[in-house]
């Protein structure tokens, strides 16, 4: 039975314990629950409260959540729409070939931001954020085709972090975040 002390974290925890309690947590409130939304919205619950429970920097997140593919958007122009988060109201729809969450959907490969001032294109939704990390959560057979790819690079969403410091994630994050996304992808079934 899901219940919400699935999101208390105890004080003084690593990181890596922070998120293998998420990933723990995540599995049980996805065992036999196979709706996208509902698994995502738990997820973003697990993850804000983890990095709330965290020493600085992780603890200065101030955006998680997930953008998904846009059933709507056009082949030859893909597109994400904004799914279940944890945070400030946030941009709706974001273009593969626009930013951040656009890389990491247009190539189907992490970015790990340390400050995105400097990287090209980025979309200020929040001009408090200052690092962002995006993963993209790929499953075979599905995804959009892009420029690269005819039948679809298998992203069918990402994982979006955002955080007020730069330098808010590193290595770390990055390894759990992409175990995090393989879980959900495969945990869900998507339109």
């Amino acid at each position: 039975m899901v219940h919400a002390d699935a999101s208390n974290f105890a004080s003084g925890i690593t990181k890596e314990e922070a998120y293998q309690q998420v990933l723990d947590q995540a599995e049980g409130l996805f065992y036999e629950q196979r709706n996208w939304v509902c698994n995502l919205s738990n997820a973003a619950a697990l993850l804000w409260h983890a990095y709330k429970s965290l020493p600085y920097p992780s603890n200065q997140v101030n955006w998680a959540g997930f953008y998904t593919l846009d059933p709507k958007s056009l082949p030859e122009k893909p597109s994400l729409i904004l799914g279940p988060f944890q945070g400030k109201v946030a941009c709706q729809t974001i273009s593969f070939s626009r930013g951040v969450c656009g890389a990491a959907a247009a190539t189907g490969q992490t970015q790990l931001v340390h400050d995105v001032e400097s990287f090209p294109g980025h979309i200020a939704c929040d001009s408090e954020s200052k690092s962002e990390l995006v993963v993209p959560i790929i499953v075979e057979g599905k995804g959009a085709a892009t420029a690269t790819t005819a039948a679809g690079n298998g992203v069918v969403g990402i994982i979006d972090v955002d955080c007020a410091v730069l330098n808010g994630f590193d290595e770390v994050d990055k390894l759990y975040l992409e175990k995090l996304a393989e879980l959900i992808g495969k945990s869900s079934d998507w339109p």
